[in-house]
């Protein structure tokens, strides 16, 4: 099975160290300093799971050079979802199936315009890593689970990636294959459109966000008006994801940031527009005041 790595940045270096322990066909699509280190050094990943490092990969900073493909492992910025997808699109062979590890709730509505209803699959990436400036893949924590699953009821390559994620689960990480897959992406959203944006915002962790009333309460109202978005979007749950969510973050290391932040701080390209915006924009369809949100993406957007 050949699997391609489109985007080998925190979780699909992360994902891509792992599955070079498997006897898949392994390639990694970067670009720029990525791939210039990658191609110095091999892929280092600092883990408390596990380190890993291997000095010889298939490295690809063009598409064009791929052979065939079972599986595209999409983990791109969501700044970089349309343009993955159209090179995709154009370029990549084979009869595989995309497996979008994005932030947010667009890609699968993105991937099935583009490929075919029958090619969405949802995916989502429960992790904090990164890549640091030496392009090593840095896991904070041991938080590091992931789940895929089919959008649509019927669905011809399910086999597939189940038979994929149980191998992938055997490697050592926890991958499984879930029939709630909609849930997930939403559960993660409701948390991740806060998350981002309000550290971002106060340049706080979240700890410090979580002793200080006001933003405690901010954080808190920004995942409310996401979870009543999703339910106008019927995605329905079996759980408060507020109270899991706060009891979650009551136990996450208190000096954890998100991506976006540590972005911010390097002025680079942001995700505000995608998570906070996403929520705004929808929210306007089922005429739901964003309060919150609207003031992350103003007091963000002001500095």
């Amino acid at each position: 099975m050949n699997i391609l790595i489109y985007g080998s940045g925190g979780i699909g270096g992360f994902l891509g160290a792992f599955l070079l322990k498997s006897n898949f066909q392994i390639f990694f699509l970067a670009r720029g300093k990525t791939f210039q280190k990658f191609n110095q050094n091999g892929l280092i990943l600092k883990s408390e799971i596990e380190n890993i490092e291997c000095k010889e990969i298939n490295l690809l900073n063009n598409i064009k050079k791929c052979p065939e493909l079972d599986i595209v492992i999409l983990a791109v910025k969501l700044y970089d979802l349309e343009d993955s997808l159209n090179e995709l699109k154009k370029y990549a062979k084979g009869d595989f199936t995309i497996l979008p590890f994005q932030n947010g709730v667009i890609a699968e509505s993105m991937i099935k315009k583009k490929f075919g209803k029958e090619k969405v699959f949802g995916a989502v990436a429960q992790i904090s890593s990164f890549l640091d400036d030496k392009k090593q893949i840095i896991h904070n924590g041991k938080l590091a689970s992931f789940f895929v699953g089919k959008i649509i009821a019927r669905n011809n390559y399910e086999n597939k990636i189940i038979q994929f994620s149980e191998k992938v689960n055997d490697l050592g990480i926890d991958f499984r294959y879930s029939n709630k897959i909609s849930q997930k992406i939403w559960d993660k959203f409701i948390f991740l459109s806060a998350y981002s944006g309000i550290t971002t915002l106060t340049e706080m962790t979240i700890g410090e966000i979580f002793d200080d009333k006001k933003y405690r309460d901010l954080f808190i109202k920004a995942m409310e008006e996401t979870f009543l978005l999703s339910k106008k979007k019927s995605i329905r749950f079996d759980y408060n994801p507020i109270e899991v969510w706060i009891e979650r973050i009551s136990k996450m290391p208190r000096n954890l940031t998100s991506s976006m932040f540590m972005d911010f701080k390097k002025k680079k390209k942001l995700e505000l527009d995608w998570l906070s915006g996403s929520v705004v924009s929808m929210g306007k369809d089922f005429s739901i005041s964003c309060d919150a949100h609207n003031k992350i993406i103003e007091g963000i957007k002001s500095k």
